[in-house]
């Protein structure tokens, strides 16, 4: 069984910076592409950053330049860091794992809000 936690959202004053976390139990974790969405009240889920087996990471444009995703492959776990935070970046931010099946392993969240 595959269990996917996130960790290290709260209250956040602009400009941050921000740094949460997701560990991963369970499976292989070295063959899974890690993801990081995030969901804005009353707004679809979009994806944040992600990174590949074996490749780079890769950031939405509204990131961009201000978000680092990186993966600890010893500790099973993914991390992404933002600076210049703004309250558009309010959300529920969610980590997921892709197996080489292409099965989804998501985590329940850990909740961003961005407010001075």
């Amino acid at each position: 069984q595959v269990t996917v936690v996130e960790s290290g959202g709260g209250l956040v004053q602009p400009p941050g910076p921000l740094k949460l976390s997701c560990v991963v139990s369970g499976g292989n974790f070295d063959t899974y592409s890690m993801s990081w969405y995030r969901q804005a009240p009353g707004k679809a889920r979009e994806l944040v950053a992600r990174i590949k087996v074996g490749g780079l990471p890769e950031y939405a444009a509204s990131v961009l330049a201000r978000c680092r995703m990186t993966r600890d492959n010893q500790k099973n776990a993914v991390y992404l860091e933002m600076i210049n935070l703004k309250p558009d970046d309010t959300g529920d931010y969610f980590c997921d794992a892709e197996d080489v099946w292409n099965v989804h392993y998501w985590g329940q969240g850990t909740q961003v809000t961005v407010s001075s």
